[in-house]
C-alpha cells in the first residue's frame, strides 16, 4: 500500500510539472500575441499580414490543445485521487500516464518549433 501511494504521488508530481509547463507556454503565447499586434499596427504589407495571420491561427490552435491537455491532466489527477482511496493497481495508471506523456512531449516540441519560427519573424519585423 505504501509503495503504491508513493508511486501515485510520483505520477501526481509529473502532472504538476506538466501543468506548470502549460501555464508557462500560455504566458508566452500572450506575449507573442502582443508582439504580433505591434507588427499588425505597422501595416507592413500583404505578405507580412498573411504570415501574421498564420501565426495567430497557430496560437489559437495551440490554446485549444493546451485546453485539451489541461483537461486530461485534471482527469488524471482525479483518477489518482480515487486510486489512493480505492487501492487500484498501478499498472493501469502508468500506461495511461505514458500516453499523456507522449502527448505532452509532442505538444512541447510543436510549441518550441512555433516559438522558433515566431522569434525569426519578430527579428525581421519588430
Amino acid at each position: 500500500m505504501e509503495s503504491q501511494i508513493l508511486f501515485l504521488s510520483d505520477l501526481n508530481f509529473n502532472l504538476e510539472v506538466w501543468k506548470r509547463e502549460l501555464k508557462f507556454q500560455e504566458s508566452e503565447m500572450d506575449y507573442f500575441e502582443e508582439k504580433l499586434e505591434h507588427i499588425a499596427i505597422r501595416d507592413l504589407g500583404k505578405e507580412v499580414m498573411v504570415r501574421l495571420e498564420h501565426f495567430q491561427n497557430k496560437i489559437i490552435r495551440e490554446r485549444e490543445v493546451m485546453g485539451h491537455l489541461r483537461h486530461r491532466i485534471r482527469m488524471k489527477k482525479r483518477e489518482i485521487a480515487h486510486a489512493k482511496v480505492e487501492n487500484k493497481p498501478e499498472v493501469v495508471f502508468q500506461e495511461k500516464q505514458i500516453l499523456l506523456k507522449d502527448e505532452m512531449k509532442t505538444f512541447v516540441k510543436m510549441h518550441y518549433d512555433l516559438k522558433e519560427d515566431m522569434m525569426d519573424f519578430f527579428l525581421k519585423y519588430l
